[in-house]
């Protein structure tokens, strides 16, 4: 027997064990931390790492809604300052033409008309700017993220999660063991999930045909003998394997362990159901004399002994099935083994 639901656990870096969560024989869930290493440097890491991502996170928000930012809101007063300064120019102006000023007049609309212009040039060239500057703080805040998957990753490999949900089979490890570099990646922790087993085992050539996936098989356990237990086939492999001259199939039986009485390395023995049929009258294959075309039979009767000839159905090796040409209670003669005829039935 084997339990396919098997995991050797183990540490992913090198490092002091800090702390060892579950005992043996524990049922964990998925995702539960088992053991952890004494790791600062990575906790550091990823802290760092989680900071520089939000702000690159808020960097990009600024750039892309500029009104939210400090930095554009401080740019804003030179803007204003230059429209009022043209506003009092053009005051001024006025003025001066009314006045008679002529040349002073256009002298400061000159004035004002060019540095209308570079104000423009300047709020011109912060829109042209903004999908660049976008497009940089995006790959500022992807640069962020991979560093943080990165440190999270780092983190991970200083801790022993499970897998599955299950049971601590075996601890290979002490809190304040040093792991180096040749024994991190040794197995920690062995976890399994007891509710299901497989069985390995092989069937010949003779057989293989008559098997199907689905099938039912009675299961004998050499540990458990009086415990009755069912399975179903899996698997059967398409490659046979040669031993001693006869071809085998490997093929999978699968076992519900509810009660968790069945044990990982069990020895156990298999009868696949080919065919199933209730209430039918059985003989031993002894029993039975002529041919598989025209099977015959001794009865017992008050008198004499009978020669009859009987109907046949499935055979399980040993017993065969008569399907007309006897009742129930009826006597028949059971020839000694030297006798049996070599016959095969079913």
């Amino acid at each position: 027997l084997e339990m396919p639901h098997k995991a050797n656990l183990s540490f992913g870096t090198t490092g002091v064990v800090k702390e060892i969560t579950v005992d043996e024989g524990e049922k964990v869930s998925e995702g539960q931390i088992l053991a952890k290493l004494d790791a600062p440097a990575f906790e550091a890491n990823l802290r760092m790492s989680q900071a520089e991502y939000e702000m690159a996170e808020l960097a990009l928000m600024h750039t892309i809604f500029p009104h939210y930012s400090y930095r554009y809101s401080s740019d804003q007063p030179g803007v204003w300052l230059a429209l009022e300064e043209a506003q009092d120019n053009l005051e001024e102006a006025q003025r001066l033409l009314s006045e008679g000023k002529n040349e002073e007049a256009q002298a400061l609309l000159d004035m004002v008309k060019e540095n209308l212009d570079k104000a423009e040039e300047k709020s011109q060239a912060r829109v042209w700017a903004l999908p660049l500057s976008v497009k940089l703080a995006e790959l500022q805040l992807d640069q962020a993220r991979a560093g943080l998957d990165m440190a999270e990753a780092d983190l991970a490999k200083a801790t022993i999660t499970a897998l599955f949900d299950g049971v601590v089979a075996d601890i290979m490890i002490n809190e304040g063991q040093q792991l180096s570099s040749m024994t991190y990646a040794n197995p920690a922790i062995i976890l399994i999930d007891p509710t299901e087993i497989e069985m390995n085992g092989v069937i010949d050539e003779m057989d293989v045909s008559k098997v199907k996936l689905g099938q039912e098989a009675d299961i004998i356990l050499d540990a458990l003998p009086d415990k009755e237990l069912n399975g179903k086939v899996a698997f059967v492999s398409n490659a046979g394997t040669v031993e001693a001259g006869v071809v085998f199939y490997k093929t999978t039986i699968t076992l519900e362990n509810p009660d968790r009485e069945l044990r990982d390395g069990m020895s156990a023995t298999a009868e696949i159901i080919i065919d199933r049929t209730d209430n039918v009258l059985l003989i031993p294959n002894r029993a039975i004399r002529g041919s598989w075309e025209n099977p015959w039979v001794e009865v017992v009767t008050d008198s004499e002994i009978e020669h009859r000839e009987v109907s046949l159905g499935m055979s399980d090796g040993i017993n065969t099935e008569v399907l007309s040409g006897l009742e129930e209670g009826e006597k028949i003669v059971l020839p000694p083994v030297s006798q049996f005829p070599f016959m095969s039935w079913g």
